[in-house]
């Protein structure tokens, strides 16, 4: 192993403020996606449309969300991650309004694709996950854990929420619910992410392994490329159950009440489980900690192919919010690990920018399946398949690491 001599730690205590509102407006600003979990069924009925329809509204959102998280991480690099987070945050609740006075496929698109996802997610996942990996060292793993357990967060709380108004008062006014509560809480706390991290001094002159290469000894494009491949298949794998099972559940014969309920459970399961494998990143590492997680996740798809009964499906949905939520900390940890400081902001969002990738050709193809074979199994199958190639990039990530006997946590 490589030995390196440990520098002081740069964790100050303000560091748990700014986790603690980036987690916030991550859950608040990640309800996007789940009101449309919950309302896909109702956008469908009122239009007639095939629900490749919707789903392809939460294709455009993820797709959105990675691409323009590429541009909100370049800005994140150079200014700080306050002002595009507000930026997000207005554009998210612009999206939803829009949203909310859909009527053709093409204003649902441009609300979900360009407002709430280039313009609005994007600024809510990697700017975020990148600003934290500066003003942490020691408990890098559970810091980045915490705020992508925002996710999860927003997977718990707003299902029922949005299930709730869209049975009482239709799914035009959960869209325009959500786009106020979004915007009255997300810019205020925003206002907490002003400070300049601890390391950016640092950071400016941070350089690890050689030029042109990384700590794995490979050039940083194929390091970066071999992420992107093994995020698209973790992402692809994950959309298939995140954004069906609320309907693969009713259509089971059971109530949307059940189905909320499924959803909501799968996301507290998420919770814990992403503190407790950021937990776990910190003493083996990002890579080996992912491996595990996906493992988790791949398991647990095969259980939605064969079971069909409530417990079963609430089985299922434990095992898979325990398995999936370990996955996607990982890679912003990686990618902290293996380049510089400086590069964190536009890597991380790059590596998302694949994962929207899978997320939107999951979510898609898992509705195009269904129209196709009245039936979300075959969509679980192939959300498998998916997952053995994650699985494979891993595998000879982790071969890498050990071969040349990288210590796989920070220095």
């Amino acid at each position: 192993m490589r030995v390196t001599e440990k520098r002081s730690s740069i964790e100050v205590r303000y560091g748990w403020v700014v986790v603690i509102a980036s987690l916030l407006i991550s859950s608040i600003a990640q309800g996007a996606p789940n009101v449309l979990f919950v309302t896909l069924k109702s956008i469908s009925a009122e239009f007639d449309w095939p629900r490749a329809v919707p789903s392809m509204a939460f294709a455009s959102l993820m797709i959105g969300a990675g691409v323009g998280g590429v541009f909100m991480g370049l800005w994140m690099d150079r200014r700080g991650v306050f002002q595009p987070v507000v930026f997000g945050a207005v554009m998210i609740s612009l999206g939803a309004l829009l949203a909310s006075q859909a009527h053709t496929q093409l204003s649902l698109y441009v609300a979900h694709g360009l407002l709430m996802g280039v313009m609005g997610e994007a600024a809510m996942i990697a700017p975020l996950l990148a600003n934290v990996t500066r003003w942490f060292d020691r408990r890098r793993g559970l810091a980045v854990a915490i705020i992508a357990s925002g996710q999860a967060v927003a997977g718990a709380l707003w299902p029922p929420v949005a299930r709730l108004l869209n049975e009482s008062v239709g799914w035009r006014e959960t869209y325009l619910f959500f786009a106020v509560v979004g915007l009255v809480t997300t810019v205020p706390l925003a206002f907490l992410l002003r400070r300049a991290p601890p390391d950016a001094d640092q950071a400016a002159t941070e350089q690890r392994g050689t030029s042109g290469r990384t700590a794995l000894q490979w050039s940083p494009r194929v390091v970066q490329g071999a992420l992107g491949v093994a995020v698209i298949g973790c992402c692809a794998a994950m959309a298939m159950p995140l954004l069906h099972l609320i309907s693969h559940t009713t259509d089971l014969g059971y109530s949307s009440k059940h189905a909320a309920q499924l959803f909501s459970l799968l996301f507290v399961a998420a919770f814990f489980s992403r503190i407790g494998f950021g937990m776990l990143a910190d003493r083996i590492g990002g890579v080996l900690t992912m491996f595990i997680a996906s493992a988790g996740q791949a398991f647990a798809l095969l259980c939605f192919v064969f079971v069909d009964s409530l417990v079963g499906l609430y089985l299922s949905a434990l095992a898979f919010g325990l398995g999936f939520a370990g996955i996607m900390p990982c890679y912003s940890l990686l990618v902290r690990l293996w380049f510089p400081a400086l590069e964190s902001g536009w890597r991380i969002a790059t590596v998302y920018l694949f994962a929207a990738t899978g997320m939107a050709a999951g979510g898609w193809l898992g509705g195009y399946l269904f129209d196709l074979t009245a039936s979300y199994q075959l969509a679980f199958v192939v959300g498998f398949s998916f997952n053995l190639l994650n699985l494979a990039v891993v595998g000879a990530l982790l071969f890498r690491q050990t071969q040349l006997r990288l210590n796989p946590l920070p220095v």
